[in-house]
């Protein structure tokens, strides 16, 4: 029997595609669970239709990702933090501190989890920190860790 799978199913077809696949296996499992429909113009017709309002929000996001990107390349903030000895500090700053920064200073909010750290911030000076917002859209900023005032107080 062919149809038209409407889900992705790791390992079998992706949504989209028409495969030939066993009667019973269609009727007793994948077309009760939604996963397929019969392959005819109507499905068909609907499943591009679907598929083209993936890939258009798709391109629209890809183009909010390079907006963002452009205003975040090359923009510096700094970060205040209470320095111990060898200018180690107390405590780090985190990708959630450099995200929280970010939108206090730019207006711009980011998902700390887009924000590529290695390890935490432990030591003053300039860092150089990636943003993966998709996979091709890579903005780069520069972090710069300085000693809080001795008038403020942790």
């Amino acid at each position: 029997m062919k149809v038209i799978f409407l889900k992705n199913m790791p390992g079998t077809a992706n949504a989209g595609d028409i495969k030939e696949v066993a009667d019973g296996y269609a009727r007793n499992y994948l077309i009760p669970k939604k996963i397929v429909a019969f392959l005819n113009p109507e499905t068909t017709s609907l499943l591009k239709a679907q598929l083209q309002a993936k890939a258009s929000q798709k391109l629209k996001k890809e183009a909010e990702f390079a907006e963002i990107a452009h205003q975040l390349e090359g923009k510096e903030i700094s970060l205040q933090a209470k320095v111990g000895t060898k200018n180690r500090l107390y405590g780090s700053i985190t990708s959630a501190d450099i995200a929280a920064e970010l939108q206090n200073t730019i207006g711009i909010t980011i998902d700390k989890r887009k924000i590529e750290l290695v390890e935490p911030i432990r030591e003053l000076g300039n860092f150089d920190i990636t943003i993966r917002l998709s996979k091709d859209i890579i903005p780069k900023i520069k972090v710069i860790v300085n000693e809080r005032g001795a008038d403020s107080s942790a």
